[in-house]
C-alpha cells in the first residue's frame, strides 16, 4: 500500500452537519489557496514500519482555485501525491437565486452527512465503498425549500471518463470507484479480469435541518442508482440507500448513518473490484453499513491555537454478501487548529479495514492498530 495516502478534511468544516448552499456575495476574481501535508504513521501491522518506530512521510500537494467571473462559480482541486497527480474536483456553477444553484464538472455525489461522515483524518468505512465524498463527472442541482436541504445528482460516469476514459491507469484517483468484477481464485489487490465502470447513475439527497429545542438537527435520506458496464454494454446495476440524523448541543456534535448498498450483475459476483490511491482493492458486492460519530469542541485559546476537537468515529459492516468474518473500524482522535496549520491525531483500530493491514473484501480475523499524525498548513 502506498504511504502518506489520503484524505483533505476541510478542519474549519469537519464537524458541520451541513455545508452551505452557497455564499451571500460571491467575490468577483479567482482566489488560489491549497496544502501542504505530512504525517507520522505507526503501524503495527507492519514488522519494519514497528521495528523503525513508524515512518514520517509527505503526504499531499494541492493547489486551489475558488471564485466567480461574470456571475458564474468555479471551484477546482489539483493534488500531487508521491506516486500520483489526481483532479479532486473541477466544477463550475451558477446560482439561480439565493436558494438554488446549479454545478457541472467533476463534483461531489450527494448521498448521506455532508460536507462529511465523519470527524477523522481517516473518513468512516464508507469513503472506501464509494459512498462519502465521492466525486464524479455530472451535475448536481441544490437548492433550499425552506427546512429542507434538496440535492439531485445526474452523474455520466466517474471522474476519469468512465470504462473509456482516455487514462493511462485508472487507479489514479481521489475517490473510491467500482473498476472491475473480481472473481474467484483473485488475490483481494490483483487488477481485475474483467474491467467495468460506473455509468448513467442518479444520486437523490433530502434533508430537513432546523432546531428541535436546544438541539441543531439534521434528519434525512439518501438514494443512489445506476448502470455498470463493461466496453460493449450494461452489465448490472448499483444501488444504495441511507438513512442519517445529526445532532449538534452545545460544542457536541453526534453524527448516525445507516446504509445499504446492493451492487448487482449479471454473474452475480460477490466481490467487486475498486479504484484509488494507486492500487486495487475489494469490497463486497452488498453489505450494510453503520456509522455512529461523536465529537466535542474544546472552547480553546492557546496562543495560536484556535480550536481542538476531540472526537470517536466508529464504522460497522454486516450483512456482506460472500463475504464472512467481522469488519469495523474505531478512530479515537482530536485535531488542532492554530492559524493555517491543522494537525491530526488519530489512533485507528480496525478489522479488515484499508489502510490499517486489511481489506474490505477481505474474511481475517486479525485486529490491527495503526496511530497516525497528520500535518498540513492551509493557504
Amino acid at each position: 500500500m502506498k504511504k502518506g495516502f489520503k484524505v483533505v478534511i476541510a478542519a474549519a468544516a469537519s464537524c458541520a452537519l451541513v455545508g452551505p448552499v452557497m455564499a451571500d456575495e460571491p467575490v468577483e476574481g479567482i482566489n488560489v489557496g491549497g496544502a501542504v501535508r505530512f504525517q507520522y504513521s505507526f503501524e503495527d501491522y507492519q514488522p519494519a514500519n514497528r521495528e523503525r518506530v513508524g515512518d514520517l512521510d509527505f503526504d499531499t500537494f494541492r493547489i486551489n482555485l475558488d471564485g466567480t467571473v461574470g456571475d458564474v462559480i468555479l471551484s477546482a482541486e489539483l493534488r500531487y501525491y508521491q506516486y500520483m497527480q489526481v483532479i479532486h474536483h473541477a466544477w463550475v456553477g451558477y446560482d439561480f437565486s439565493t436558494a438554488w444553484r446549479g454545478q457541472l464538472g467533476v463534483t461531489k455525489v450527494p448521498f448521506g452527512h455532508q460536507p462529511f461522515n465523519s470527524n477523522s483524518y481517516f473518513f468512516s468505512m464508507l469513503y472506501y465503498v464509494g459512498l462519502e465524498d465521492d466525486y464524479d463527472l455530472g451535475g448536481v442541482l441544490h437548492g433550499k425549500l425552506d427546512a429542507l436541504d434538496v440535492q439531485l445528482g445526474l452523474f455520466k460516469n466517474d471522474e476519469q471518463g468512465g470504462i473509456d476514459g482516455f487514462v493511462n491507469d485508472r487507479t489514479e484517483r481521489y475517490s473510491y470507484d467500482i473498476l472491475g468484477l473480481r472473481s474467484t481464485g483473485d488475490g483481494t489487490f490483483d487488477a481485475p479480469a474483467q474491467e467495468i465502470a460506473e455509468s448513467n447513475t442518479a444520486a437523490l439527497r433530502v434533508a430537513w435541518e432546523g432546531a428541535l429545542g436546544p438541539i441543531d438537527a439534521s434528519l434525512g435520506v439518501s438514494a443512489l442508482y445506476g448502470d455498470l458496464v463493461d466496453a460493449d454494454d450494461s452489465i448490472g446495476t448499483q444501488r444504495a440507500g441511507a438513512v442519517h440524523v445529526g445532532a449538534k448541543v452545545d460544542r457536541w456534535t453526534l453524527m448516525l448513518q445507516s446504509t445499504r448498498y446492493d451492487h448487482r450483475t449479471d454473474v452475480d459476483a460477490d466481490r467487486l473490484v475498486v479504484g484509488a490511491y494507486a492500487f486495487f482493492d475489494s469490497i463486497p458486492a452488498a453489505a450494510t453499513v453503520h456509522t455512529a460519530n461523536l465529537a466535542y469542541a474544546l472552547p480553546v485559546q492557546w496562543g495560536p491555537v484556535t480550536a481542538v476537537t476531540v472526537y470517536n468515529d466508529h464504522s460497522q459492516m454486516v450483512a456482506k454478501r460472500g463475504v464472512g468474518g467481522r469488519t469495523w473500524m474505531n478512530t479515537l482522535g482530536m485535531s488542532v487548529a492554530a492559524g493555517g496549520l491543522v494537525t491530526y491525531f488519530d489512533l485507528v483500530t480496525a478489522r479488515n479495514q484499508p489502510f490499517i493491514g486489511g481489506s474490505l473484501g477481505d474474511a481475517a480475523e486479525d485486529t490491527h492498530t495503526r496511530f497516525n499524525i497528520n500535518v498540513g498548513y492551509y493557504f
